[in-house]
């Protein structure tokens, strides 16, 4: 039986070339959104359906977990003022890897990658790290994809139009609200 994948989404433009590919080549995955980051909630709803569509159309199953923005204000407290890809960054990525590792191990997938790093916005490097972390507090595999390269980031713009991906103006996190 090949390996089972649990890939963490932090939106539909984000995922889509990725999850096509993953379909494309077969692989036993999910897709699971975990963003406690992304405020409003009425925003947060709108990438969470938007995902779920996304999913849909390649049949994949498709995982939301709790939306707990609290919790992410308190680990964030004191970074508001933090630029992207710095420290507030680096605490939210932690904080949702090792939130879906820990899902990931408790419901039977092997392996645990994310589309974190995808847009150019994002540090891969710093996500990456993140994941690390996670990865050797929880236990869980991290497998690390690529979705800049080798054309991904052609197919990512092509499927946005084609699909009418609703494609968000900010990462998520509005700290200042």
């Amino acid at each position: 039986m090949s390996d089972k994948l649990l890939l963490l989404s932090c939106c539909a433009p984000c995922s889509c070339a990725v999850i096509e590919k993953l379909a494309q080549e077969n692989r036993n995955f999910a897709v699971v959104f975990y963003n406690p980051n992304i405020r409003p909630e009425a925003e947060y709803r709108k990438r969470c359906d938007e995902n779920k569509r996304l999913c849909e159309l390649y049949g994949v199953e498709f995982i939301e977990l709790e939306y707990d923005n609290s919790r992410w204000c308190v680990l964030t407290q004191g970074l508001e003022n933090e630029p992207e890809r710095g420290k507030r960054c680096s605490i939210c990525f932690y904080m949702r890897l090792k939130r879906v590792m820990e899902y990931a191990l408790a419901h039977g997938y092997s392996q645990v990658a994310s589309v974190l790093g995808v847009s150019r916005y994002k540090n891969l490097a710093q996500v990456n790290e993140a994941a690390e972390k996670a990865a050797r507090e929880t236990g869980a595999e991290y497998i690390q994809i690529e979705g800049r390269k080798g054309g991904m980031q052609d197919r990512r713009a092509a499927l946005i139009r084609e699909l009418n991906l609703y494609s968000q103006t900010y990462c998520g996190c509005k700290p200042r609200e």
